[in-house]
């Protein structure tokens, strides 16, 4: 009796046979492919505040990966990690998201976050936000049009805008005469932007300076008081540091409540109630990383990709605050605002 088999060759010729079998074996093989699973992208992500705290962008950032097409949790997956204002806390996280083996860092953590991405790794791709100094005199990347190694990202110009910052205080506030300039001098940056762009600017503007440094977060409870012994006609904050940033809310706080004009660079303070902020949009930066999310996706190199200015700046005035510290805001100064927090 003949054995039944899957295939009968005996009169088929051996060439005909060979690609029988050839066909065959292609056929299983793309049968066994297609059930192959798709790498779903992993995206770290490196806060310095909290997630309540950046919500707002966080959801911008998703509507532009969602316009390119990614939809997170279907084909793509973010890993958050946030500091929580403690900011010794990021490297510890940055290495954490390495042994995840992510497929790229986004650091929203100023300074101190990039470099500790940087020195968690030096092969995955590390985008950053742009919150804090010049990233090429900080020496993160060669140049910005040609960053090199493995990070690129956004600038923000927080402390090219000074000058204009205090421009725009004294417009809301036209007999201002003394500002005192809250700040962390051990900040990459500061220094240059309290001699470059503060202390011309306040010049040009026949305004007093009156530095105040936080070094360490005890010395708020010094700076404080100083602050209410000397009576500034108006408060600048910057936003850079590992002191500065964490406390921008007991800093507007304080402002409100010793009814005290306050700038900042860092709009975060301007939602905790603070009077005004002018820098870069942020809900349109974390727009625009998206497009580097995708582009990095699909092959693009870091180094290759230039690091970008911001498209948009925007003055933002609450008018809440401004009723708290019985402010009235010239009508030409709320026309120019782009926000207004009423």
């Amino acid at each position: 009796m003949r054995s039944k088999t899957l295939f009968h060759y005996s009169n088929v010729p051996v060439g005909k046979m060979l690609w029988l079998i050839f066909a065959t074996l292609l056929a299983l093989c793309s049968s066994l492919d297609a059930q192959q699973p798709t790498k779903i992208p992993r995206i770290g992500y490196l806060g310095g505040t909290s997630p309540s705290s950046l919500r707002a962008r966080i959801e911008a950032f998703r509507q532009g990966l969602r316009d390119l097409g990614y939809i997170e949790g279907k084909n793509i997956v973010i890993e958050s990690r946030y500091a929580e204002g403690k900011l010794d806390r990021q490297p510890a996280l940055a290495d954490e998201l390495v042994r995840l083996n992510v497929d790229l860092i986004i650091v929203a953590g100023g300074d101190g976050g990039i470099q500790a991405a940087m020195n968690a790794t030096k092969t995955i791709p590390i985008v950053m936000m742009g919150q804090g100094s010049d990233p090429v005199k900080a020496g993160f990347i060669a140049t910005l049009a040609r960053p090199g190694g493995n990070v690129t990202g956004l600038t923000n110009l927080t402390m090219e805008l000074g000058g204009k910052r205090l421009e725009f205080l004294k417009e809301a506030v036209p007999k201002i005469a003394r500002v005192a300039v809250l700040f962390d001098p051990t900040a990459p940056g500061t220094a240059r932007e309290m001699k470059d762009e503060i202390l011309p600017g306040a010049q040009a503007l026949k305004l007093t300076i009156q530095p105040r440094e936080v070094r360490v977060v005890a010395d708020f409870d010094e700076v404080f008081p100083a602050l209410n012994k000397d009576r500034p006609d108006g408060l600048y904050v910057s936003g850079a540091g590992s002191r500065i940033r964490p406390n921008l809310n007991r800093i507007a706080d304080f402002a409100l409540k010793n009814r005290l004009p306050s700038v900042y660079s860092s709009r975060d303070a301007v939602n905790a109630g603070g009077l005004m902020y002018y820098g870069a949009d942020e809900d349109e930066r974390y727009r625009r990383l998206a497009g580097y999310i995708d582009k990095i996706l699909k092959g693009a190199k870091p180094g290759d990709l230039p690091v970008e200015r911001p498209m948009k700046l925007e003055l933002v005035i609450n008018l809440k605050a401004a009723k708290q510290i019985g402010l009235t805001i010239p009508p030409n100064v709320l026309a120019r605002a782009d926000r207004v927090i009423r």
